[in-house]
């Protein structure tokens, strides 16, 4: 009888550890979830201060250079001159609008449309690595190591 009350408590002390291992493997996934967000954030903020630095730097060359082809039209009075101000213009804009303007935004509704209505572009070629392929291309590449060290 002993032994039967005994095995009953022991499920139970297993299944209150199992419900805590649960509960402790759900936080740890939240917790990667939001660490893995708070780095995209953070990489995406650095990406947008990389163009808004480069629009900078690319708006004085802007300003350079037109000053410049300006100075030499009113020299030579031809509109040929004033031609390089054409794709700088372009160029200028579209730093502009990725920088300060609203081409992230359209960026991301483009790609929310591509993940809604053509999943079949996201698939990976050959489809997704299983662990054996893996373990096959690490045996592979130690295996060619062997055979043909690198020279050092």
């Amino acid at each position: 009888m002993g032994a039967f009350s005994s095995h009953s408590g022991v499920a139970k002390s297993f299944e209150k550890n199992q419900q805590y291992i649960n509960e402790m493997n759900k936080l740890k996934l939240e917790r990667w979830i939001q660490l893995h967000a708070q780095m995209k954030q953070r990489e995406r903020a650095l990406e947008i201060a990389r163009n808004r630095e480069l629009f900078l730097w690319s708006l004085g060359f802007y300003l350079t250079a037109a000053t410049g082809i300006v100075s030499k039209f009113a020299r030579v009075k031809r509109p040929a001159v004033l031609t390089p101000l054409i794709p700088l213009t372009f160029v200028l804009g579209y730093l502009g609008d990725l920088s300060y303007g609203t081409k992230l935004h359209r960026i991301n509704l483009e790609a929310e449309m591509i993940m809604e209505h053509e999943k079949d572009l996201l698939s990976f070629p050959c489809g997704l690595p299983t662990v054996a392929s893996i373990d096959s291309a690490r045996i592979e590449l130690e295996e060619e190591n062997r055979l043909h060290p690198p020279h050092v």
